[in-house]
């Protein structure tokens, strides 16, 4: 579709060519953070947008990499932030994605250790998924002395606050066992926060355990097709030509969208910049090719006009 308007490589589209788009895609995939909504801000417009989207029969889901809370709490926080179209059911997030596959991919058959949010273990045990508890080894445990979980199949990785070099023990002892699966939600190495700041993601705490383990984590969240996979199984006839990716971040959402053969948008209300686009569109290695947009615009509010447009065709 991207060549059909004849401005494929990280252009800024605007109006028409936004409506062009509104018309020809079925299926709009968002990412939430530096896209929707920046914490508990919602992106100025963005509401509006999802709404309209919903009420004109297109097909919303949102894939975010975030693994901290359940989905029940998403549709909260979409109800809270004027987002009042937004069923459960849209919401595909690393954490839901994760229970999925160790449920119905790999049936896994024991415990699963994990290193992650308490919103990651309500995931997997809503989905019938039983987790190693969390034990209180007591202040002077160590790997030396501390009780390993018996019967523990697979350890999954996620954004982890409370993370203990103990905990970090425990999964590289558990990832000695050849059998057992290393998974993790997401590979994002950071988040950025106000101030200039910025918070380790799970991508960094997934490093330290394939480093500590010797083994490569299969990675569930995106970039990876497993969270297109889990929409296509729960959504009947999605096709890729008929579906835009939307996101901020490079080398997460523009690379998920390439990964699964959609168009992709990059909105520079997040990560990523138009300049770090043109940067991937003009390298030589042609693996960087895989992080350029197909259209970009400033904010998702970019949508509103050619909304209009189409309720002033329609009256």
């Amino acid at each position: 579709m991207a060549g059909a308007f004849g401005f494929k490589g990280c252009q800024k589209i605007r109006g028409p060519q936004i409506r062009g788009l509104l018309e020809a895609k079925d299926f709009f995939l968002f990412d939430c953070d530096g896209v929707i909504w920046h914490g508990e801000n919602a992106i100025t417009g963005a509401a509006k947008v999802v709404n309209s989207l919903i009420r004109h029969g297109k097909n919303v889901v949102f894939v975010t990499n975030n693994c901290t809370r359940p989905r029940e709490n998403y549709v909260h926080k979409f109800s809270r932030l004027g987002f009042t179209d937004v069923m459960l059911d849209q919401i595909f997030s690393s954490s839901y994605c994760s229970a999925l596959y160790l449920r119905d991919v790999v049936q896994v058959r024991g415990q699963v250790f994990v290193m992650g949010c308490e919103g990651l273990r309500r995931e997997l045990l809503e989905a019938g998924v039983p987790c190693v508890e969390e034990a209180d080894d007591g202040p002077d445990a160590t790997i030396y002395n501390c009780t390993l979980a018996p019967d523990v199949k697979a350890v999954l990785v996620g954004h982890d606050d409370k993370l203990t070099f103990l905990k970090l023990a425990k999964a590289s002892c558990y990832l000695r066992d050849p059998e057992c699966l290393f998974l993790a939600t997401d590979n994002d190495p950071w988040h950025p926060l106000s101030g200039g700041r910025i918070l380790p993601g799970s991508g960094s705490l997934t490093a330290a355990l394939e480093v500590a383990s010797g083994r490569k984590a299969t990675v569930i969240g995106k970039p990876s097709r497993f969270m297109f996979e889990c929409i296509s199984s729960q959504f009947r006839g999605v096709d890729p030509a008929q579906c835009l990716m939307v996101g901020d971040r490079l080398e997460t959402d523009m690379l998920f969208g390439s990964n699964c053969g959609l168009d992709t948008m990059l909105t520079l209300t997040g990560v990523s910049q138009l300049e770090e686009a043109q940067e991937y569109r003009n390298s030589d290695l042609t693996t960087n090719h895989s992080f350029v947009p197909d259209y970009v615009v400033d904010t998702i509010a970019d949508f509103l006009p050619a909304f209009e447009e189409l309720e002033e065709q329609n009256d």
